[in-house]
């Protein structure tokens, strides 16, 4: 090398600046007075065939070196040397030489020879240094924003403040809170609900209406003074008006309908008179949501639904404490902010299909709001005051009763709605449904005419359902049929009949199950209930050689098991009253199939079908095809009672079977099934499982 530049510094020590001329390695140090000594090598560094690779590194390495000067604001110098130099060292050593690493690391480069292994050293110290430099300028700038943001609001405020005084806009604040005062001496708050709006009031005050808890605050006090406190609507108690407007919107439901008129008539006598919490239990399409909308409105009362169907969450019912970001009352609070009185008709849809999570269960929070004797105390979290909830009139409607909790389903009066009835669907269509699909579809009686035997074939055929939903969209479908050939230029009124239904809609969806079925011994017709309404259920048996097997099939749930099984039980032990060879059940085995296999089924309730087809297949006595049955058994003989005795009754009645037998502890239920559907049928009410076979078995012809 050779010396450069020597320069002086203030304090008198010489500055020696060498610029190097070839790169070299001491092989052997000689001496080291009065100056160090060696016998050195010269490593060559001229580059003369450059490879790809080289290449690449070269134009990667300016590239994060332009991208580092921008960042770190390198001279101008430094960036125009890297333009002008082409050998890989140089570019290597002048990169390295603006890095700011330490001189071990600087000392290692140094004595890379190798020159591709020289430049992948150093793009990966050069691209470490420019990732440090975009987060130190990232962090700089989050820094210097939220100090700038702070300072600018800051000298905002003042400004605002000095301009609001300029105005006299002062106190502005001290008039909203006047107003809020005036708002509350108006709402009929109760003493609590009062003091708590006077304490926030207070709070107010102090406050800066810039401040966030300003805000929460005033959201807080309007929730309290929107609530109706004392606001109520009149109820009708004009009894002959709301006995028509029940009859006029919904046909049948004698039992709901009697228990609202009940209410009036003591609200009449009694004025301040609690809000009765009703439940309407029944399967789907008989008219549970749109009765509480028939109820409210004849009472003159408010309306408010809430969809509880698949809530898990407590705080929907009782609200979010106010320390939440967010928070707001629950769903109760805001329906009777919504209609705007303490008395409405609020229905809680769905009430057995609630669910529970980690974060509550929601029919634990209802127990407050549906107990006469808690609900004028309902506090809500939000709220964290008392509100009275007594003159709400609560509806709940449910499909099942087993799935809502014991406690909850207490503090409920359960009014069961049973299926309709063909001759009720009959009238529904003719008086309802009919109407109010002609004019969603813009007909008129000029355009269509229905006869009371396509109706039924409709009904019998098409549907089969405990309510009307499919009864309706069948309709539906027909008067869309209707309103395709008027586009298409017809001018003649559409006449349906049995003959042309298939027209409009297709093939029928349901036949009778008797038809399908091979009658002969082991087969009997037992009656079921479902969620949807009832439904026959055949039971089917064969026996072959065997060693006294017993197997189940069908999907049958473990309830539905062990009536077979104690059907057996009940078959072998009385085996001599019952006419069987005790020797038969050691030479064969039996096969219990429940038909429609892929639906699961369980309950008690197929007890005795089960020892009716046991015993017919073991005797070979044919069980009498126009006879259904229900009822469990126990070991002992007795026939005991079941539910769903109305949905079963009309299941069978569907079948085109008219004659049933039921436990003798059922008899009570068979006076709630209305008259017109009784006549009909033939009842028989055994006590024990003898008895019933006496009814259900076809008689020993005698043969001599």
């Amino acid at each position: 090398g050779y010396v450069h530049k020597v320069s002086t510094t203030e304090e008198g020590y010489y500055q020696v600046l060498v610029s190097g001329i070839h790169k070299l390695s001491v092989d052997k140090f000689t001496g080291e007075m009065p100056y160090i000594k060696g016998e050195i090598s010269i490593l060559p560094m001229e580059v003369n065939d450059r490879d790809s690779e080289t290449e690449a590194l070269l134009l990667g390495i300016r590239n994060e070196f332009k991208k580092l000067g921008d960042l770190i604001n390198l001279p101008a110098e430094i960036m125009a040397t890297m333009d002008a130099i082409s050998d890989p060292y140089h570019v290597g050593y002048l990169v390295t030489s603006q890095l700011n690493l330490r001189v071990n690391k600087e000392q290692e480069i140094l004595e890379i020879v190798e020159v591709n292994l020289l430049l992948h050293r150093v793009a990966r110290e050069l691209n470490r240094r420019v990732n440090t430099a975009e987060m130190s300028n990232k962090l700089q700038e989050d820094i210097k924003k939220d100090i700038d943001g702070k300072q600018r609001e800051f000298f905002l405020r003042q400004q605002m403040q000095a301009i609001r005084k300029e105005l006299g806009e002062e106190s502005d604040g001290k008039v909203e809170l006047e107003e809020l005062r005036e708002r509350a001496a108006e709402a009929g708050l109760s003493e609590e609900a009062n003091n708590a709006v006077e304490k926030e009031l207070t709070r107010l005050d102090r406050i800066s209406p810039s401040s966030p808890e300003y805000s929460v605050s005033r959201n807080y006090i309007d929730w309290i003074l929107d609530l109706p406190w004392s606001t109520s609507t009149e109820d009708t108690l004009d009894f002959d008006k709301a006995e028509n407007d029940l009859e006029e919107e919904h046909y049948g439901l004698e039992k709901i309908k009697k228990r609202i008129l009940e209410f009036l008539a003591v609200r009449k006598l009694k004025n301040d008179i609690h809000g009765p919490i009703l439940c309407l239990a029944g399967p789907p399409g008989v008219g549970k949501t749109s009765l509480g909308q028939s109820i409210a409105r004849t009472m003159g009362r408010k309306f408010s639904r809430m969809a509880l169907g698949g809530m898990r969450d407590e705080a929907e019912i009782r609200g979010h404490r106010r320390t939440y970001i967010g928070a707001l009352p629950g769903r109760i609070i805001q329906n009777l902010k919504k209609v705007g009185a303490n008395n409405p008709v609020i229905l809680l849809d769905e009430i057995d299909k609630l669910g529970n999570d980690f974060r509550g269960d929601p029919a634990s929070a209802l127990l407050e709001v549906l107990d006469p004797e808690q609900n004028s105390t309902f506090t809500d979290h939000y709220l964290d005051i008392e509100f009275d909830l007594s003159k709400v009139m609560f509806i709940a409607t449910a499909n099942m009763l087993e799935t809502i909790p014991g406690p909850l389903r207490d503090r409920m009066e359960v009014v069961q709605l049973s299926s309709y009835t063909e001759d009720e669907k009959l009238a529904i269509a003719r008086k309802y449904l009919l109407k109010k699909q002609l004019k969603e579809h813009a007909l008129t009686d000029e355009n269509l005419e229905m006869d009371d035997e396509a109706l039924l074939a409709v009904i019998r055929s098409y549907t089969r359902e405990a309510g009307v939903r499919n009864l309706e969209r069948q309709l539906a479908a027909i008067c869309r049929g209707v309103a395709a050939n008027l586009a298409r230029g017809w001018t003649e009124k559409t006449v349906v009949t049995t003959d042309n239904l298939y027209d409009f809609l297709g093939v029928v969806n349901y036949t009778s199950e008797m038809k399908t079925r091979t009658w002969g011994p082991g087969l009997s017709t037992g009656l079921a209930w479902t969620p949807v309404g009832g439904q026959i259920l055949f039971i089917e048996t064969s026996k072959m050689k065997g060693k006294g097997g017993l197997a189940l099939t069908g999907k049958l749930g473990d309830v539905m098991k062990e009536s077979a099984s104690a059907a057996l039980t009940y078959i072998r032990s009385n085996a001599d009253s019952l006419g069987v060879d005790e020797d038969v059940f050691s030479r064969i085995d039996l096969h219990v199939h429940v038909p429609d296999g892929a639906t699961p089924k369980d309950g008690p309730s197929a007890g005795v079908a089960m020892v009716s087809s046991l015993i017919s297949v073991i005797s070979d006595r044919t069980v009498r095809q126009d006879v259904a049955m229900t009822g469990e058994i126990t070991l002992r003989g007795d026939v005991l009672p079941v539910g769903g005795i109305a949905e079963k009754v009309l299941a069978a009645l569907r079948a085109g079977i008219n004659e049933l037998v039921l436990p003798v502890l059922n008899e009570k239920d068979v006076l709630e099934i209305p008259e017109e559907v009784r006549q009909g049928v033939i009842f028989h009410y055994p006590h024990t499982i003898e008895e019933a076979l006496e009814f259900v078995l076809e008689k020993e012809t005698d043969n001599t």
